[in-house]
């Protein structure tokens, strides 16, 4: 047996090691995470994140305990548009755009679909959460 063989035969024998990240103390729903919140362990655990960068800057949406992993559906963008906030709601069209004000009936994040009432008409309507926060209606959301 050739000497790459057997290197090859033992680096084989050993496990792969993997990273998870948990959290490092109780987070409650609607935080949003720093570097003192999580931490990375030498285990693989189904369904944990991976990457400690992807998870800084994000909100729980859930309560995550000390010691357990962060999963991504435990987590979203950070929520710009709070339940009952008064909004700008814009309608757009083609080259149309009209823009009126708006009661969000629900919270999200930057690119959340959420429902709207418009605050002219009292019609309920479905949109997009913008960068700026504006809820976006119409075709073309």
């Amino acid at each position: 047996m050739r000497a790459g063989a057997v290197l090859a035969m033992c680096l084989a024998a050993w496990p792969a090691l993997a990273e998870s990240v948990v959290a490092t103390r109780p987070i409650r729903a609607q935080t949003v995470l720093t570097a003192e919140d999580v931490t990375l362990v030498a285990a693989q655990i189904d369904g944990a994140l991976t990457d400690i960068s992807a998870v800084l800057g994000q909100e729980a949406r859930v309560t995550i305990y000390a010691g357990r992993p962060v999963r991504a559906a435990d987590l979203g963008p950070p929520t710009m548009v709070d339940r009952n906030q008064i909004v700008p709601l814009t309608y757009r069209t083609g080259g149309l755009s009209i823009t009126t004000e708006g009661r969000a009936l629900a919270r999200g994040g930057v690119g959340d679909v959420i429902r709207v009432m418009n605050l002219a008409s009292r019609t309920t309507v479905s949109g997009l959460i913008g960068p700026d926060g504006a809820v976006v209606v119409g075709p073309s959301y």
